[in-house]
């Protein structure tokens, strides 16, 4: 699974090479996108918007000022940081949106092409893990005797 949406992330960011876009990750394009949509938020903020992890959107925004992409100033005390977007992140929005858009179509379609809609799998994979957690899974396969 890893391998495959690995794979796919590359031809994303194949597309952005294509239309000049260097140095921009498709793992990018969602941050910057709210980020234009809400004004400067904090790290922490931004992460829960996204529902992502307070240390992915860390390392997401570090990549991205290295970038030029967003900036960071002080925030409303001496622990945060605002993070807003650089005149070339701004720039970029209406191109990622399109490209956004047109990803999800790509999924559609791919969906309607198979038997089984990677949409489905996900949500699938998803709910049995709620049920049991891949740490307690791991954890049941590692107090089994080896074969």
């Amino acid at each position: 699974m890893h391998e495959l949406l690995a794979s796919m992330d590359a031809e994303i960011e194949q597309v952005y090479v294509e239309r000049g876009l260097k140095g921009v990750r498709p793992r990018f394009a969602y941050p910057l996108i709210r980020l234009a949509h809400t004004g400067p938020l904090t790290i922490r903020e931004l992460a829960r918007s996204l529902n992502r992890s307070h240390s992915a959107i860390s390392q997401t925004i570090a990549a991205m000022r290295k970038e030029d992409l967003v900036i960071s100033e002080p925030g409303c005390d001496a622990r945060t940081r605002r993070i807003s977007l650089t005149e070339r992140g701004r720039l970029l929005v209406p191109f990622l949106e399109a490209e956004w858009r047109a990803t999800h179509e790509t999924v559609a379609e791919l969906d309607s092409e198979l038997p089984y809609a990677m949409t489905a799998v996900v949500e699938d994979v998803r709910w049995a893990l709620e049920g049991r957690s891949m740490r307690q899974r791991i954890l049941h396969h590692l107090a089994e005797p080896p074969r």
